[in-house]
């Protein structure tokens, strides 16, 4: 297997924190929070009922699930052994049926070319050395007309307060060490990457997070992190 694309670090790194998935108040707090949000963004314009979904990085299946339980026939992919194993787990207690793979999103895509309806990509593309190739691998896993969704963080000074400074280490909303700036990703990159995969990009929406009320929302400030919806 080619993982020539993989940060073994990053890996090992959620691999630590495994247990923690599902656990609302733990190190993926922020994730359940913000999961209704991607959820509903998704499936607002991909309409997930009956249709074939594969999540790319899905950790401990926070998103597959919400996906799945949407009427998706919903695919996992991480290169995370014990995120899987919590994932499985989980989709067998709450009677949710996905089919959890430990593959490399760059070989996947050449055995399972024009596959999915739906690729789904969040907080991924700013963990691995090399985030165009993964772009590119979404792009052929998606059907022609298909949907590929992706979320990650901007780079600029302001992100950099907000996102590391503010949330790792100010807040604590996530572990000290989490991101490393200068892997984050700004909207002009995505878009290039995306355009070498024959994906257009349709819509880029911001999420934002009030410190103060806890809340966060989708809205126009694409400043610290986005999500990017494209098709092919």
């Amino acid at each position: 297997m080619d993982r020539t694309n993989v940060d073994q670090e990053e890996v090992n790194k959620f691999s630590s924190m495994a247990e923690e998935w599902w656990d609302p108040d733990g190190k993926f707090g922020p994730l359940h929070k913000i999961n209704h949000l991607r959820l509903h963004y998704v499936d607002g314009i991909a309409q997930l009922s009956g249709k074939d979904v594969l999540d790319v990085g899905c950790g401990g299946g926070i998103l597959a699930e919400a996906m799945a339980s949407f009427g998706a026939a919903v695919t996992g992919v991480d290169m995370g052994e014990a995120s899987l194993k919590v994932a499985r787990a989980h989709s067998r207690d709450s009677g949710v049926e996905i089919s959890y793979q430990m593959v490399d999103v760059e070989d996947l895509a050449k055995e399972k070319q024009n596959a999915f309806d739906v690729v789904t990509c969040m907080e991924l593309l700013e963990h691995v050395p090399d985030p165009a190739s993964m772009v590119v691998a979404c792009a052929k896993l998606a059907k022609p007309g298909g949907h590929v969704f992706f979320s990650t963080i901007n780079r600029n000074p302001k992100s950099f307060l907000f996102a590391i400074i503010g949330a790792e280490y100010l807040l604590g909303l996530i572990p000290k060490g989490t991101h490393d700036y200068a892997r984050f990703i700004k909207p002009s990159e995505l878009a290039r990457w995306a355009r070498a995969g024959d994906l257009h990009i349709d819509d880029i929406i911001g999420l934002s997070y009030n410190p103060l009320t806890g809340r966060y929302w989708l809205g126009s400030d694409v400043d610290v992190n986005y999500m990017a919806h494209a098709q092919r």
